[in-house]
């Protein structure tokens, strides 16, 4: 028993040290690589600092041994060297067999237009080539330079990268958020509302009754509606944003009807698809009158009751009666296209009630501007 016992723990120890043994082959296997500075045209860091992030940025992929930038700047000093201005072929394979490593990663970050140039170029020292170039297009969003660098190297090494980000830095026809526009507190998208809604059920009847009776006299169920959607965001972050609503609105001139309301929502918006969801009440003002309905299912006003009538009394929408307040609670649903500076938002909504729905739809444009 205890010859199996010894056997046992010699034959772990034996798998413990091989095991150690095969992780420092491989992590000595790895290729030895030096970053130096890389070119920096119209940004604000230096060649240094954009050395420093790319160095950060391939320690993280776990590919190379990456040589430390305090060891490299010891051995250049002794062996009298300097990288200062040295971003060509020639001169950085110089540099790279005076340190005795295997690959150096140099490049540039350039400000074109409104655009940012990132160019990231690996050499083999030894074979004295060229080995990986890789160049990739962004938005002008100078904070975000780090990311940048980031994709690029990881697209440079066949690794994946995240979409969202990539299109946040990358495609311009992107909602606004503070990523694109990260200069300012909040963006307002705040603009006009023109559009339908569609009356149904009781208050259709009663919108579609002649005045005489109570009605308003309406022709058609689809009332034109225009209104101007103020807008603030309280989060805006990433890809999504909360955001508050106050909208007034006016609906039917059309059919020489004057139906005011107001409408306060809070929403969260996809900054990259565009999508937004909002809820909240609506508010409005309608004329109402006291009346019964009698045994036929008939209207009257409470005015009319006879002595003896005994229907009980109730309040209802009637073109006869007083102004009255009056409230809901929408749902809405929509999507913003983007063109240039401007958004072009497309929304429905319902508003469920016990005398019927309505629902509507509203197209706008909102153009880019500050609070």
């Amino acid at each position: 028993m205890k010859n199996l016992i010894f056997k046992t723990f010699n034959l772990l120890f034996l798998m413990s040290i091989l095991s150690f043994s095969s992780i420092n082959s491989h992590a000595q296997s790895k290729p030895t690589l030096a970053v130096f500075s890389l070119d920096s045209q119209g940004i604000d860091l230096t060649p240094s600092e954009l050395g420093n992030i790319t160095r950060i940025e391939i320690e993280k992929l776990n590919l190379f041994q990456v040589a430390d930038k305090y060891d490299v700047q010891d051995i250049m000093k002794k062996n009298n060297l300097t990288a200062e201005n040295c971003f060509g072929k020639s001169c950085l394979i110089e540099l790279g067999k005076g340190i005795n490593v295997n690959k150096i990663v140099s490049g540039s970050v350039e400000k074109i237009g409104q655009t940012l140039l990132v160019t990231i170029r690996q050499f083999d020292v030894n074979n004295a080539e060229t080995e990986k170039t890789q160049v990739k297009e962004f938005l002008f969003l100078p904070n975000e330079i780090q990311a940048m660098i980031r994709i690029t190297l990881r697209e440079m090494n066949g690794l994946e990268n995240n979409s969202v980000e990539m299109d946040r830095l990358t495609k311009k026809v992107q909602l606004e958020n503070a990523t694109i526009n990260p200069n300012i507190d909040r963006l307002n998208l705040s603009g006009p509302r023109l559009g339908v809604t569609y009356f149904s059920g009781e208050i259709w009847d009663i919108m579609h009754t002649k005045k005489i009776y109570g009605g308003f006299g309406a022709q058609y169920p689809t009332l034109f509606m225009f209104g101007y959607q103020f807008e603030a965001q309280y989060i805006n972050s990433g890809r999504f944003q909360a955001l508050v609503e106050f909208i007034p609105t006016v609906t039917g001139v059309d059919q020489q009807l004057f139906i005011p309301s107001i409408s306060l929502l809070n929403g969260i918006r996809d900054n990259i698809g565009g999508w937004e969801l909002a809820i909240g009440p609506t508010f409005g003002l309608i004329k109402k009158a006291k009346g019964y309905y009698d045994a036929s299912n008939e209207w009257h006003l409470e005015s009319e009751s006879q002595i003896g009538t005994n229907f009980p009394i109730e309040e209802r929408v009637d073109s006869r009666g007083e102004l009255s307040f009056q409230s809901g609670f929408i749902f809405a649903v929509g999507k913003s296209f983007k063109s240039g500076k401007v958004n072009l938002p497309v929304n429905v909504f319902v508003i469920p009630s016990n005398t019927g729905i309505r629902f509507g739809l509203t197209i706008g444009y909102n153009s880019k501007r500050t609070n």
